[in-house]
This record gives structure tokens, sequence and C-alpha cells, in this order.
């Protein structure tokens, strides 16, 4: 007898090869699906209204809500499928209500004056005497750092950005994003396309014999991880005692855009984000920071009146 259960590997191929999602995504799914399953067979309950209740109760109170809200929008797309395919002729999630008030997680930002710290080492190493080698991949490293913050990419998709994207005359490249969404964006400032420019004349020969852009030690693509690795490393060379990851370059890059007064649907574009609910976070982030200017800088605080 096929159960519910055994159509997951099927599911999963339907989300990598026809839904085209991402891998990380499709990862995810399996690990929470696989998770649901695991709770109902030692529970002994079926995939229906009681036993999908008992396990929201229960990742309720294990999980934070960002997590929860993950595992939610994992099951309620496969039990879709399954209705979709006719596998199943009624959806239990009709008859249960999954909202909650979520709290709000404010995103991890960068200082301007830290990024601007961090950047201005970073050349101030470049200017010393260095090996040819230490050269050449600091010059990497100062690209990759100012690519981060002109764009806001996220480290994915640095990692993923393939030569083949990339004018570099125009200073336009081309983004695959999360679920295959393509947007473009565009680098204006001068000293960041310089940056750009350097890091390619130093790698010419290694890009020119494979698909990716930025590359590690190997000639291969440079990693995730092995970003994070020289953010790490050159933040602690500049003193700069706070933990900076590549993705709050992404945070920095948006809520500093705010700050200048942007308009959030411009930030939305540019982020690649699909709903203005998600970039909506950022205006939290600018309200403290407005918050902060008006506590510190109004007149009024100088003013003696009584």
């Amino acid at each position: 007898m096929i159960t519910n259960q055994d159509q997951l590997p099927l599911y999963l191929h339907y989300c990598l090869n026809q839904k085209e999602l991402d891998f990380k995504t499709v990862k995810a799914y399996r690990i929470d699906l696989t998770q649901f399953f695991q709770y109902l067979s030692e529970h002994g309950m079926e995939m229906d209204k009681d036993g999908i209740h008992q396990y929201l109760f229960h990742i309720h109170g294990r999980y934070k809500q960002r997590t929860v809200k993950r595992k939610i929008a994992s099951l309620k797309a496969f039990i879709g499928y399954l209705e979709y395919e006719e596998i199943i002729d009624d959806n239990p999630f009709r008859k249960i209500n999954t909202r909650f008030k979520e709290e709000v997680i404010l995103p991890r930002t960068i200082p301007r004056d830290v990024v601007e710290l961090l950047l201005r080492k970073m050349y101030e190493e470049k200017e010393r005497e260095i090996s040819g080698h230490e050269r050449k991949f600091l010059t990497r490293d100062i690209a990759v750092v100012e690519f981060l913050f002109a764009t806001g990419l996220r480290v994915s998709e640095l990692s993923a950005l393939k030569r083949a994207d990339i004018d570099l005359h125009e200073g336009i490249f081309l983004i695959k994003g999360k679920g295959s969404k393509e947007r473009y964006m565009q680098i204006e400032n001068p000293e960041v396309k310089k940056a750009i420019d350097e890091y390619y004349s130093c790698f010419r020969s290694e890009i020119e014999q494979q698909e990716f852009f930025f590359l590690n030690k190997w000639g291969q693509r440079m990693s995730e991880q092995a970003v994070r690795l020289m953010l790490r490393k050159h933040v602690k060379r500049a003193g700069i005692q706070a933990r900076l990851t590549p993705h709050m370059f992404r945070h920095a890059f948006a809520t500093l855009l705010l700050e200048e007064d942007v308009d959030i649907r411009y930030i939305q574009k540019m982020l690649g984000h699909s709903s203005i609910v998600t970039t909506q976070i950022y205006t939290y982030v600018a309200t403290e920071k407005q918050k902060e200017i008006l506590r510190l800088k109004h007149p009024r605080n100088k003013m003696q009146i009584t």
C-alpha cells in the first residue's frame, strides 16, 4: 500500500526539476517533511486535522517562530501537491488556523562608519610592502567586500555569479536569486568599479578558464564559506570587535538606502524580494536610527528653557 509518506521522493523530485526550486529549499522541505512523518509515526497519528494540530503544538514549543513558519509552509506546500495530484481528497489545512503573531526580529546591520573602517584598513594594507601573491588575493578580497556592500547581494548569489553574467564595461550584471528569479543590478560607484576591474585583471586567466567570476586560490568558485572566512580575517585585522557576516552587508545596503530616503519599492527590487512585506522589516531598523538621531542630535536637547 502506497502511503502519503511514499510520495515524498516524487514531490521533492517535482520541486527540484519541474518547479526548479533552489537545492537548499528542497533540502529544507525534505528535512521538515521527514520530521513531520517521524512525529506522526512515533505518536501513532495520521496526516489528518488532529495529527497536524498535534504536530503544530509540538513545533511551536520547540522552535523559534521563523522556523515554525517555514515548517508550516513546507507542510502546506506538500499537502497542496497531494491534493492537486488527487492523491488525497480533502486538504486538512482548510480546517486548521495556522496564523499566529510573529515576533519582529530586526536584521543585524553594520553601521556606516564600521563599513568605512573595514574598507579603509583593507586598502591601507594593500599599499604596504606585501608579496605579489598577497596583493593578488587582497585585491580579490577588496572586490568581494565592495561588491557585497555596493549591491546587497546574498552571499550565495555572489558565490554563484558567472563571468557570462557580468558586463564589466557597463557595470551591469545578472543575478540569479531564490526560486530561479533573475534581476539586473548596476555598479555606479567609480571606486567600486575600479576594485572589480583590478580583480579581473589579476584573475583574468583563471576566470577565462571556467565559468564563475569570484575564485579561490585553486582557481575554482569561491564558496560561501570561503567568503565568510575571508571577511572574518579582515574584520579581525581591522581591529573591529563586532562579528560581521556577509549577510549583514545586505542588511546595511537596505537600511542605509532607506535612511537616504530611497523609495522602499526600489530597494525591494534591488534585493530581489517577491513581496514588499519582506523588505519592510528594514523600516524598523531605519526608525530606530531615526529615534537615536532625534534623541542625541536634535537642537532642542541643547536648549535650557527652565
